[in-house]
């Protein structure tokens, strides 16, 4: 194939290229940063401008993997000044006296983990590219149609009024949950939407200290809090759906008087900073994360339940080790849209997947629940946390990532 190449005519343009990348948010341009100097032509194609794709007011949990991951591309530098690493994890149920505390002594690391703003970790997934050879964006760009041959895959693209036709050896869905490229290559999916909604959102506090994520376990569903810089903190409170739009229509100070009931004064007094937003809740595996032309990354071949901050994570990891693949099967001269080496990718992420999948699930059932044999058994569980290290350790390794197979950038 003749990379980059571009033929002009009266009604299209025809663009040749290795990977076509649809989304341009965080684990699509993780994607893309992560195939640098690997001799491939990429396209990312977002549908919004960069400066909108960056604006987005979130903030994510970011495993010890993750970090490793961006460190492994070479953004960590700008990354990690911007956002707030916390050394301690304190879980709770409810009101019950037990806590398990999680240090960073258990896994002889320096912290345990983040926590970053969209906007930091995507602006400078954006200024790398700039520096990246063989990486081209089409920004405010949808994506009109799809159609796979044996050896390419041909997508229509609508920038600015204008259709252009593009052609590519092989295309990755980065585009979230609903993503149309999943949907077009009628790959079907598992899963069921939970009966609870997520409210999130930004509180400024006085404690004098801010390194400790929490995680508290309340019979309508988890709420995480996890520390950002400044003395702030974003609040994911689960809860079923009802009670969770509740909660975001309330006034001020009530909202007030309930969030100070569930955080139980380990902040002191707080202040909300930001809008509540509210969205529901999902878990979801795809059959299959490629098939001959095509693979998925991130939202779009699965979605978690956001107990523990690990979805963001799952599609880093994604995006690492399907570079790792293509990388891998480019320096063998293979065909890096063949179903013979996304298999690799698929075989590789899909099993671990679906146990953060299952785990996710099992603790929001076995801690949102009042029958009294599941009380017990997770007042066992937590028990077991405080008191058997190797328990503790496991749980640890797998919640910062630290379980299962590793990408090679990350290794070090």
């Amino acid at each position: 194939m003749t990379q980059n190449q571009i033929h002009d005519s009266s009604s299209n343009i025809s663009q040749d290229c290795d990977l076509i990348i649809v989304g341009g948010g965080i684990v699509g341009t993780t994607l893309a940063a992560a195939l640098k100097d690997s001799g491939l032509q990429v396209i990312i194609i977002e549908a919004q401008t960069l400066e909108q794709a960056a604006a987005r007011q979130r903030a994510y949990n970011l495993s010890l993997l993750s970090g490793r991951i961006f460190e492994g591309i070479g953004v960590w530098e700008e990354i990690l000044p911007k956002i707030a690493p916390y050394r301690n994890i304190r879980l709770s149920d409810g009101k019950s006296p037990g806590i398990v505390e999680f240090i960073p002594e258990d896994l002889g690391t320096e912290f345990l983990g983040y926590v970053a703003g969209h906007g930091v970790m995507l602006r400078a997934l954006q200024q790398f590219l700039k520096t990246c050879d063989g990486i081209q964006w089409l920004c405010s760009a949808e994506v009109t149609d799809m159609g796979w041959e044996e050896t390419g895959v041909t997508v229509a693209v609508r920038v600015e009024g204008e259709v252009r036709q593009l052609r590519s050896r092989l295309i990755v869905g980065a585009d979230g949950a609903r993503s149309r490229v999943r949907e077009r290559s009628l790959i079907s999916t598992r899963g069921w939407k939970y009966w609870q909604s997520c409210l999130t959102f930004e509180i400024q506090h006085q404690h004098p200290c801010n390194d400790t994520a929490f995680e508290r376990f309340w019979h309508t569903g988890p709420m995480g809090v996890l520390p950002l810089p400044e003395n702030r903190c974003q609040i994911v409170l689960t809860a079923p759906h009802a009670t969770a739009k509740a909660l975001k229509e309330l006034d001020e100070a009530s909202f007030l008087q309930e969030l100070e009931t569930r955080l139980g004064g380990v902040l002191g007094k707080v202040e909300v900073i930001s809008d509540r937003l509210v969205f529901p809740v999902q878990l979801m595996q795809c059959d299959r994360y490629a098939r001959s032309r095509l693979a998925l990354v991130g939202d779009a071949a699965h979605c978690c339940h956001p107990v523990g901050g690990q979805g963001l994570n799952l599609g880093l990891r994604d995006a690492a080790a399907l570079a790792q693949v293509l990388r891998e099967a480019h320096q063998r001269e293979e065909d890096i849209g063949s179903l013979t080496a996304l298999q690799r990718y698929e075989q590789w992420r899909k099993g671990e997947n679906l146990a953060i999948l299952g785990f996710t699930d099992f603790l929001d059932r076995a801690f949102s629940n009042q029958w009294l044999p599941f009380i017990f058994l997770r007042r066992l569980g937590l028990w077991m946390l405080r008191y058997l290290q190797p328990v503790k350790v496991f749980a640890l390794a797998l919640m910062t990532g630290l379980k299962g197979r590793a990408p090679e950038l990350a290794q070090y």
